[in-house]
């Protein structure tokens, strides 16, 4: 009780203090409440891409029946930048919404405003009158009000103005019956004069909402990606050879084929030698052993070099250039964390956190251990020098014209440094993407993405069933964190091979391919472990790779008959056909009277292309059911056959209202991924259809 009441006491010394500022004005009536989108009440900025819709809206409102005008007003981040003005229109219940198209990559402000606008009341009380007398003192008062607005205007429009203000108290003066009262109020309601005097309004006793809100616009492949990951040591044509970064170009016809356009790339610097890792993760490497890329650093360099092994810096430079020639980024892993043998770690051991007994705490995430991995200490006395140089990293990089990053673990790094670092470099190279690997708690993910990253991984390797995935993914798209988190979704990585892969074979691979491909805009895959089908663990229970590739070189036979990669290449085409697919917010999910069968459909926000998926979540059997799609979301009329046009297999089905049978093989297809045609008229017999 005592904390209420202080509460109470302290409230109305502030509301005391606020009134008796020289800058208060008692007569400012409009109130702004409640502007949206707003994350953590302005802490962070909401994220769109060039070209998209920012909708905001407000609750508006003022005493008595004042009319209001409300403008939502935004500019970029630069103070001298000029602020631009749009119209907020009126919904219901004294909400109002507004909207801009967001400009090139960069940080924006944007708020809103309102007034209550004595014209506007003017004008919506004229038009009840019926009285000659109520409106000869009305059009007088119009007079007042035109030219009050003529001293605000310029040019034409003051001489306007002020014409029209005369006219309406020469009428007024001479309105002496009703044929002249009602032409009277037709010249005071004029339209184009209103729209004149709406060019300059009286602002002087407007209301701001107190914050002006942040908004982080990426280009558009923060929200539309397709990701492809491999190892460059396995690239090698012939068994047994390490590959090179010249390899990787020449696997790039390869991953143009698939239909990829990002190449994601783990860590390409030199590996430790130091306490490296034998295959399959062993603690006793063989001499032979060339251990795993995220054990970075050696004599011959860390972060900032590449593996000799690999070639060099020309090397990655003719890889980002021919990458870029076939409409393909090169994506780097950034892992901050040191081998052993890393030069870091003799000429900055302050940056690590040392033992009692005289060694580094290494790396651990129980139950595993990572003896080949020092952290860094984020709370090094030096950590200031160790922000500059992690920048540096960064920068360096992006010299070399890398412009996509995939950051490992950044969970296990301090929050306000990756606040401070992303904001420094999206400052100066604003169509940087970060993407956080943070497979971890949803909140810490969550605060990842609003610290300023622009993709995150998701949970949806580990979500199987249909309750599971509608409940995830409706709260991904619909719930308030897409705001600021854009999913990204791998089926497989190289951490991660889930027992549906394991047990579900070519079906499930084909399953989570297209899952993953349509309810979410990015998505990636690990190959070829993925389109060569590759399905054993290290051992039961386990989600490692046998013969993981970040323990030792593979080669693989991108020719095997049994290849996904045709499969692949057709998801991918489709994707790439059907702008649907490439946003997330349109996501609909529809009933189905089969648990093993899911449907959901994506469209464009004018309609234009919709797609409607329905897949056999069981690897192992066929299954059968009823779907019933929300004809009204689709923009069918009930009573109207529709085409459902599969872009899997081609086939084409004609459909009758909203409850249709579908029936799945996941030998054959797994699933439907259907462009719908609607009809749109008929001739002669024949049907049309869009």
């Amino acid at each position: 009780m005592a904390r209420a009441k202080t509460t109470l006491r302290d409230d109305v010394q502030a509301v005391h203090a606020r009134t008796q500022d020289q800058n208060f004005d008692g007569r400012v009536r409009a109130v702004v409440d409640a502007v949206r989108p707003c994350v953590d009440g302005g802490r962070f900025a909401v994220k769109r891409v060039e070209g998209e819709l920012v909708s905001v809206e407000a609750d508006c409102f003022t005493d008595g029946h004042d009319a209001l005008r409300v403008l939502l007003r935004w500019r970029a981040a630069d103070p001298a930048a000029p602020w631009q003005d749009v119209e907020m229109a009126h919904d219901v219940n004294d909400l109002w919404r507004g909207s801009f198209v967001a400009g090139p990559p960069g940080r924006y402000f944007y708020t809103v405003v309102a007034w209550v606008d004595h014209f506007l009341s003017w004008r919506h009380e004229l038009e009840r009158r019926t009285d000659p007398e109520d409106i000869a003192l009305a059009a007088r008062i119009g007079a007042g009000l035109a030219r009050a607005a003529a001293l605000r205007a310029q040019g034409e429009d003051r001489d306007a103005l002020t014409d029209w203000a005369n006219r309406l108290e020469q009428d007024a003066k001479r309105c002496a019956g009703d044929p002249q009262a009602q032409a009277l109020k037709a010249l005071a309601l004029d339209a184009d004069f209103a729209e004149r005097v709406m060019r300059y309004p009286d602002r002087s006793r407007e209301t701001c909402w107190p914050d002006e809100l942040p908004l982080l616009v990426d280009r558009p492949r923060a929200r539309y990606s397709t990701w492809y990951e491999l190892f460059p040591r396995s690239t090698s044509p012939e068994a047994g050879r390490h590959g090179t970064l010249k390899d990787c170009i020449a696997r790039l016809p390869y991953v143009a084929e698939l239909g990829f356009d990002v190449l994601y790339l783990p860590p390409i610097h030199p590996v430790g030698r130091e306490k490296r890792k034998g295959k399959n993760n062993a603690l006793v490497a063989a001499p032979d052993d060339v251990g795993s890329p995220w054990a970075i650093g050696a004599v011959e360099g860390g972060h900032k070099s590449v593996h000799p092994d690999l070639g060099t810096l020309d090397d990655f430079d003719a890889l980002v250039k021919a990458a870029n020639a076939r409409g393909i980024e090169i994506a780097l892993d950034i892992a901050y964390q040191c081998a052993p043998d890393h030069p870091y770690v003799k000429a900055h051991p302050n940056w690590f956190r040392w033992r009692p007994d005289g060694t580094v705490q290494y790396a651990e995430n129980p139950p595993k251990k990572y003896q080949d991995i020092y952290p860094f200490d984020f709370e090094s006395e030096d950590w200031r020098a160790l922000w500059e140089e992690l920048k540096n990293v960064f920068e360096f990089w992006i010299r070399h014209g890398v412009k996509i990053f995939r950051v490992d673990n950044p969970h296990t790094k301090a929050f306000p440094f990756w606040e401070w670092v992303i904001a420094e470099l999206k400052q100066a190279y604003p169509e940087v993407i970060f993407l956080a690997e943070a497979f971890t708690r949803p909140k810490v993910m969550h605060r990842l993405a609003k610290l300023g990253y622009t993709q995150s991984y998701t949970y949806f390797a580990w979500r199987n069933t249909k309750y599971e995935l509608t409940e995830y993914f409706t709260e991904l798209t619909q719930g308030p964190g897409r705001e600021y988190f854009r999913p990204n979704v791998w089926p497989n990585t190289p951490d991660i091979l889930t027992e549906t892969l394991q047990f579900g074979g070519r079906p499930a691979f084909m399953q989570r391919l297209t899952l993953a491909a349509t309810l979410a805009a990015s998505y990636g895959i690990y190959g070829p472990a993925f389109e060569l089908l590759e399905a054993a663990p290290r051992e039961p229970g386990s989600e490692e790779y046998l013969h993981s590739e970040k323990y030792e070189v593979r080669h693989w036979d991108l020719d095997r008959h049994d290849s996904l990669r045709a499969f692949i290449a057709r998801v991918n085409r489709i994707r790439r056909d059907n702008p649907a697919l490439q946003a997330d917010w349109s996501l609909r999910f529809f009933p189905t009277d089969n648990e093993q069968l899911i449907c959901y459909a994506k469209s464009t926000e004018d309609g234009a292309n919709q797609i409607v998926c329905v897949v056999n979540l069981d690897p192992h059997n066929t299954h059968s059911g009823w779907v019933d799609l929300d004809l009204a979301a689709l923009g069918i009329e009930p009573a109207m056959p529709y085409q459902m046009h599969d872009l899997i297999t081609g086939a084409r089905f004609l459909w009758h209202g909203a409850r249709n049978f579908v029936q799945l093989d996941p030998q054959r297809s797994p699933a439907h991924i259907f462009r719908v045609h609607r009809r749109v008229h008929r001739e002669h017999d024949f049907d049309y259809f869009m």
